[in-house]
């Protein structure tokens, strides 16, 4: 999808684009009879459209973005840099409407995650916005997105009753991670405590360095944490995508993780307890496929013994 963006600088919307933002707006008959944004939501006018974007466009802080899929407008999303309450230091998130007919394509979710980092990018840690108490569908949209209803207060302009919900901003990352199997089909995990979710078993990796590829960070975590240094990380068994707080920092983390194979022993070295604690890693213990299917503890990532299920049957 590209993103156009619209300043105060540019002015109010109009011609073309003002009539596709016009029939976007119209699109959404139902949100609107709630809303009451516009005094007749069958009828919305591209001078009624006018209006409001002129009104929103009054903030020096605020900018309107524009999604396109090819050439169709297919979202807009309105932000406010600064909230007018100075005791409020989040960015906001004003509005969101993707056209009805394109709705469930994740259009929307890739407006927010472009706003988000946006945001991101200029230095602001967390951003919020506003949802309707009449809007259950809304509320059920932003909380899917991870933003959690922090109070309640009312609209500034007609004093309706909303939720506001928060989310903190968090760093991208990139990691590695090498499932380590036995003769027997054991894997290797390391048990970690998080300041976030809190003690879950995972398999050695970590950050990936500058220059590096994920296979060679595997490798190089790998050898950092146990010792090992004659394993070579194999095919890939996954990738996938979870949220933890690092050093303080909450962190979006996308993982590579591969698959080696290995005698059953236990790490070596003497530079591994403080190299553990450094990272929260508790102790080590090798798992049984069976012990995996039945662990009640929590497992990166989640699906890791159908994952291995689903390779040994390959």
């Amino acid at each position: 999808m590209l993103i156009e963006s619209l300043t105060p600088e540019d002015g109010v919307p109009s011609g073309e684009l003002l009539t596709e933002l016009t029939a976007l707006y119209a699109s959404h008959r139902d949100f609107h009879a709630l809303s009451g944004d516009f005094p007749d939501p069958d009828d919305i006018r591209p001078e009624q459209v006018s209006v409001a974007l002129a009104e929103e466009l009054a903030h020096p802080d605020v900018e309107v973005l524009l999604g396109r899929s090819g050439r169709k407008l297919v979202g807009v999303v309105i932000t406010l840099a600064r909230h007018p309450d100075p005791d409020d230091p989040d960015p906001w998130i004003g509005f969101l409407m993707v056209e009805a007919g394109e709705q469930r394509k994740g259009y929307g979710r890739e407006l927010v995650a472009s706003v988000e980092g946006r945001f991101r990018r200029a230095g602001r840690d967390a951003v919020r916005l506003a949802v309707l108490d009449s809007n259950p569908e809304g509320l059920a949209f932003w909380t899917s997105l991870g933003y959690e209803v922090i109070g309640r207060r009312k609209d500034r302009r007609l004093g309706r009753p909303c939720a506001v919900l928060r989310k903190a901003l968090r760093t991208p990352r990139a990691a590695a991670r090498v499932a380590v199997l036995d003769p027997d089909g054991s894997v290797f995990l390391f048990r970690y405590d998080n300041e976030e979710v809190g003690v879950h078993w995972a398999m050695p990796g970590g950050g990936i360095e500058e220059g590096e590829s994920p296979r060679e960070g595997a490798l190089r975590e790998l050898r950092e944490e146990t010792g090992w240094g004659d394993l070579t990380p194999g095919p890939l068994l996954c990738t996938w995508e979870h949220d933890f707080t690092r050093a303080g920092v909450p962190v979006r983390q996308h993982e590579h993780i591969y698959v080696a194979h290995g005698p059953r022993r236990e790490p070596v070295g003497d530079h591994l307890a403080a190299a553990h604690a450094e990272d929260g890693i508790l102790n080590w213990r090798w798992w049984t496929r069976e012990e995996l299917a039945t662990s009640p503890d929590a497992l990166w990532p989640p699906r890791l013994p159908q994952l291995l299920a689903e390779r040994e049957g390959r």
